[in-house]
């Protein structure tokens, strides 16, 4: 990985110098010939680097990356410390806050920082000139890889027949032999073996769905158990994946009881998908709790391991192969080729055929190959591929991690490192896409070249083209067609993992020999315990580190606050170049004072912790993108000048039930695309009193969802929603908006029009809502894009329009007019949610209502 990332680092380097140059700081300071000087040598280096990118290095080249690799970083975090303090000092001068501020920034000090930062730019130029002519090296061999083993995923029962090729004669065996009723046991054990990626889970998926199967057996069951192969946990997926499911936290005992319950007696199957437990005993307990169901009853096992096999007291093993020479040849024709009649092109037939023969049968590889090779069209194409890529590949029926890597290898230079910073997440771990693309952009790794592109949208750009050339599985959609979550196939995960080699790391248990080459750690809720009480030494010598990511979402600490300040003094200390830090649920109640060391933060995860305020000292963390406080319920209110935080783009506050008003300063924050939450002050309605509506006037990059609480009725109100200047967020897509529960005056049409600007919402939700319209239906839409309305506790709301038609049939001609203008009010409306509105008597007609109505 290690070209690829500090290609793309090296581009931001060079882009980093020439605006520093641009904006004169630089000269300001007095170091713009050691800058010019920097941004040639990086200039050099970055042409080395795409030669050693495109010829594949050797171990020796492997070496010499790693030696250019911390020096090259050390020019990102010098350029980024140079470029923050220079902004600051800039912004403090502008603002002239102090005569102590103005001294402290006077002709003696700013003569102390040039030579400070003069000396690190020399310095760090001198390293990179020595390991820059330190490359007698041949470029035309390959690295050598690294095989890892795969572990932990998680499947479900579901499967298209349409998606499983060749597999017929294989599904027709396993179906006979669960239905064979020669074995002497009422419960059967038959053990699907095989190695990774030749579609154990799918073909174990189309079996259970077989119609024969589903008439055979009174019960059916599928339970991915990966490497968590524990009693309890197993039992109670088992019992919640049955029909009639049980909830809460039971005991053993009560699992057993109920297990029992639920299969003796009856004819079951049980699917256990990717089994790892070698542990003999645990084993034996599991099976004794099964053994009560009727005679025919089957489990069926998916694993890699011939182990697994034989100690599951397996009746029967079936050793899953490759697919067919011809079954192969059709899956990739399904993957590669636009039409059929590309695939019958003799010369790229015969190209694609040998192709294929080096993916030795295996679906997964398969796949990739094939989408790899879609957007390549051309003969020669295909043919470089074969010879310059394939050839090389030493590919093992015990390993295909090398044919995997081809779609890496050919992957441009900023898609390489976002892949492999995926290897953060464990096996099996549902991926937010929001939450990816924002870490990727806090690591510097999205880049955008086209000014009316946002990073984020470049981001998401770049996770489809990875999820296209099949990296990422089992992706989710949300309502607007956008790609919600994902998740990355074992062996997918497998490859990331030797890609970023010692670079990222995952902590799974207690250990203390961490590389001093680690850059991105991640760990779970054990680990995350065991961390707060001591930070293993060989951790602390991972100065470099730029990622501490916490991925479990159910840490609660009880740690007293010394022990949190201590551990957050660790961090601070040591991993001052941190771009990435999640402090999630660690029970923090005042912000340690040494985080703000850390000059490089991009993204702070604070969430679910009792913070009340947050430092003044947090807006210094000028880098600052995203500052997650979701569930910080103590929180009553945020910096007043965090209009200083000019680089925030995404501050999530829901589940701050306390925090009772806005600063002022968000106005200035025009790069915000994330703002869930916002609250009027409880006395605005009345003085005016903290920031109002008009704070948001000119943040029209806001996306996704928001809610806005506290409105009230009045004139004054419908001039604070116009200065909202709402109609202008066309990216906002969701929009919930809460009225005080003691403002019960009616307000008129004109006063409530305010809302028609929102022609972009899709969701609406309103609640405590007192208002009614009085005015005869309107022929303009009303809200052309909104599918889905929540209208919940608002006891005196009567409708939009007085005398617009009541949600029933039509009585008299003109009623039937009146209803068809008043339909297009809601044009695209798919539900309607009313909950506690009694006096609801009147409102436009849904005619494309596809969901019930829900009416309460």
């Amino acid at each position: 990985m290690a070209e690829g990332v500090l290609f793309n680092i090296a581009e931001g380097i060079i882009g980093s110098l020439q605006k520093l140059a641009r904006e004169e700081f630089g000269l300001l300071y007095g170091v713009k010939d050691e800058l010019k000087k920097l941004e040639k040598t990086v200039k050099k280096i970055k042409t080395v680097l795409l030669d050693a990118e495109e010829k594949k290095a050797n171990h020796e080249v492997t070496e010499w990356l790693k030696s250019l690799e911390d020096a090259v970083y050390d020019v990102d975090d010098l350029l980024d410390e140079f470029y923050t303090e220079a902004r600051w000092r800039q912004m403090v001068i502008g603002n002239k806050i102090s005569k102590q501020v103005r001294l402290f920034f006077s002709s003696s000090n700013q003569l102390v920082f040039r030579l400070k930062i003069g000396h690190k730019i020399k310095e760090i130029r001198e390293t990179l000139n020595v390991i820059e002519t330190d490359r007698g090296f041949h470029l035309d061999e390959r690295l050598q890889e690294a095989r890892v083993l795969t572990r932990e995923r998680e499947t479900h029962s579901f499967v298209r027949k349409e998606e499983i090729i060749g597999r017929d004669k294989e599904k027709r065996e396993i179906v006979g032999l669960l239905l064979d009723p020669i074995p002497e046991e009422n419960v059967s054990i038959i053990s699907l073996v095989g190695i990774g990626g030749l579609g154990k889970t799918a073909l174990a998926q189309l079996v259970f769905n077989d119609e024969t199967v589903k008439k055979h057996f009174e019960l059916k069951i599928w339970i991915c158990v990966s490497d968590k192969f524990e009693l309890n946990v197993l039992v109670k997926k088992i019992i919640e994946s049955a029909p009639s499911r049980t909830q809460g936290n039971l005991e053993l005992d009560q699992l057993q009881n109920d297990l029992r319950k639920l299969i003796d007696g009856k004819r079951y199957l049980l699917v256990l998908d990717d089994v790892w437990n070698e542990n003999r005993g645990k084993w034996l307990s599991l099976k004794s709790l099964l053994m009560g169901g009727a005679r025919g009853s089957r489990i069926l096992i998916t694993t890699r391991s011939k182990v697994v096999a034989t100690i599951s007291d397996t009746n029967k093993q079936y050793i899953l192969g490759g697919l067919e020479k011809k079954e192969s040849w059709s899956l990739f024709k399904q993957m590669a080729f636009k039409t059929e009649q590309e695939s019958e092109n003799p010369s790229i037939k015969e190209i694609g055929e040998e192709i294929v023969g080096k993916c030795k049968g295996i679906p997964l590889a398969i796949r990739t190959t094939g989408r790899m090779l879609f957007s390549k069209n051309q003969e020669n194409e295909w043919l470089a591929f074969k010879n310059n890529d394939l050839s090389k590949v030493n590919q093992e029926a015990i390993d295909i991690l090398p044919t995997l890597k081809l779609s890496y290898d050919i992957l441009p230079s900023h898609l390489k490192h976002c892949f492999a910073y995926c290897s953060l997440f464990p096996k099996d771990y549902e991926i937010d896409i929001k939450t990816l693309v924002n870490l990727w952009v806090a690591q510097g790794f999205v880049k955008s070249l086209d000014q009316s592109k946002s990073l984020e949208d470049v981001g998401y750009e770049y996770f489809l083209e990875l999820a296209w050339r099949s990296f990422f599985q089992e992706v989710t959609y949300d309502e607007f067609g956008m790609i919600s979550s994902c998740k990355m196939h074992d062996l997918m995960h497998d490859l990331a993992k030797s890609m970023s080699g010692m670079e990222i790391t995952i902590v799974v248990e207690k250990e203390d020999n961490f590389s001093e080459n680690l850059r991105h750690v991640s760990f779970d809720y054990s680990i995350g315990l065991w961390l707060i009480e001591k930070i293993p030494t060989s951790l602390l010598r991972a100065h470099k580190l730029r990622t501490f990511l916490y991925v479990d979402e159910y840490l609660l600490s009880f740690h007293d606050d010394g022990s949190i300040k201590s551990f957050c003094n660790a961090i601070a200390s040591n991993f001052k170049s941190l771009r990435m830090l999640s402090l999630y649920a660690l029970d923090i109640r005042a912000l340690p004072n040494s985080v703000r060391k850390l000059r490089h933060l991009r993204y702070l995860d604070l969430r679910r912790n009792p913070i009340e305020r947050l430092p003044k000292w947090i807006v210094r963390l000028q880098n600052l993108q995203t500052l997650n406080l979701s569930d910080c319920d103590m929180l009553v209110e945020l910096p007043r000048d965090i209009n200083k935080l000019f680089n925030l783009r995404h501050l999530m506050v829901d589940g701050c039930i306390r925090l009772n008003h806005m600063p002022d300063g968000l106005r200035e924050l025009t790069c915000l695309r994330t703002l869930d939450r916002f609250v009027l002050s409880e006395d605005s309605c009345i003085t005016g009193g903290g920031a109002g509506l008009g704070v948001l006037n000119r943040l029209n990059n806001l996306t996704g969802s928001m809610s806005i609480e506290n409105l009230w009725n009045g004139k004054n109100m419908v001039s604070e929603a116009i200065s909202a200047n709402m109609k202008e967020k066309q990216s906002l897509t969701s929009l919930s908006l809460g009225w005080k529960e003691n403002i019960t005056s009616d307000v008129n049409e004109a006063e409530n029009g305010w809302l028609s600007s929102l022609t972009n919402i899709v969701n609406l939700s309103l609640k405590e809502c007192k208002t009614y319209a009085s005015s005869s239906a309107s022929r303009i839409p009303f809200f052309p894009s909104l599918k889905k309305i929540y209208l919940w506790n608002c006891p005196n709301l009567k409708g939009w329009w007085k005398q617009s038609a009541l949600i029933g049939s039509p009585t008299t001609e003109y009623e039937h007019q009146h209803i068809q203008q008043s339909s297009l009010s809601f044009p695209c409306l798919s539900l309607l949610d009313v909950w506690n509105c009694p006096n609801l008597t009147s409102m436009p007609l849904y005619p494309h209502l596809e969901d019930e109505a829900v009416l309460g």
